[in-house]
């Protein structure tokens, strides 16, 4: 297999259900990143143009336009989360790129630490508080006495753990395989998740969706967790068990969840998690996407692949990330 050069390089596609406004955006950057590309909207293709192309870039494609392109060989996603992607794609013999930026880690330790001090420095107490006006401080605890466990330890978790421990956390984690982490105990298959589960006060979700971990935070599994333990959902909502995660709040086994992600997004306005008092709704604002730096490394695998031939594949189809 190798790639076209020289001037008959075929377009490459930008796929996306995107507004207007996210399109040009993308569209904006992919070719500043990529001037010697042409970097087109999907609907600018005409058959004969699309019949040339190889390489596709997308962000939340919709899967019937990328079997308009019949010569297609691999998708690369603006993304690092593709399991929507994979659940389309489903048997295809495509080779699925997803995003792979440091960028976003920095963002993500920066978020998980942010919001981690939320809930260790009881933020949301004090703000019942006030609406009570109730004039009552709260014991200070110490960073090294709280533990935060952290699922997954991907390039995202790793970073959320050096943020944690550098503001003092004591720092717990589990991964599908077992990973080594300076100053981290680490954690790995179902005896290791319920040991790491019961010494976690605050426990992040960072674990990509899949079918192994759809609803692994079920009713079983929270109550493992130590009582009044805090829930930290920056992954993907459909990993938590909705209803057993009201329940344990309903009941104060758990005393707070920051949620970011939803198996519905928008999040509807008659969802439950806008008036709990116990939940914090985000807008799935975490870490998002940088176009800038998403497009230079989107350039690279591109670069690469012209070069060479290669295509930078990093997902594999079976695990779903």
């Amino acid at each position: 297999m190798s790639g076209a050069a020289g001037p008959a390089m075929a377009p490459i596609p930008f796929v996306s259900q995107g507004d207007v406004a996210a399109v040009q955006a993308w569209l904006k950057a992919l070719r500043a990143a990529m001037p010697g590309e042409c970097v087109v909207e999907m609907g600018e293709l005409n058959a004969a143009q699309r019949a040339q192309c190889k390489l596709a870039v997308v962000a939340n494609p919709d899967p019937a336009e990328l079997k308009r392109l019949p010569q297609l060989e691999w998708v690369h996603s603006v993304w690092a989360g593709v399991e929507r992607l994979v659940e389309d794609l489903g048997d295809s013999s495509l080779q699925l790129t997803r995003l792979v930026d440091p960028r976003l880690a920095a963002t993500m330790a920066e978020a998980v630490l942010a919001w981690t001090l939320y809930l260790h420095r009881d933020m949301p107490l004090y703000a019942q508080r006030q609406r009570s006006r109730l004039w009552q401080a709260e014991q200070y605890v110490l960073p090294e006495q709280r533990t935060v466990g952290i699922l997954g330890l991907g390039a995202l978790g790793e970073a959320a753990a050096e943020a944690l421990l550098q503001a003092r956390f004591k720092v717990c984690g589990w991964s599908r395989k077992r990973r080594e982490l300076a100053g981290v105990r680490t954690f790995s298959g179902e005896p290791g998740l319920a040991e790491m589960l019961a010494m976690s006060d605050i426990l992040v979700c960072l674990l990509p969706l899949t079918g192994d971990t759809r609803g692994l935070l079920n009713a079983q599994r929270l109550a493992l967790l130590p009582p009044q333990a805090q829930l930290i959902n920056f992954a993907r909502g459909p990993i938590v068990d909705d209803q057993a995660l009201r329940a344990a709040l309903d009941a104060r086994a758990l005393r707070h969840a920051v949620l970011d992600v939803f198996a519905t997004e928008p999040l509807p306005v008659d969802s439950w998690h806008w008036d709990h008092p116990d939940v914090t709704v985000l807008p799935h604002c975490s870490a998002p996407t940088n176009r800038e730096t998403a497009s230079a490394i989107v350039a690279g695998n591109v670069r690469h692949y012209r070069q060479t031939g290669e295509i930078p594949a990093n997902v594999d189809m079976r695990r779903g990330y």
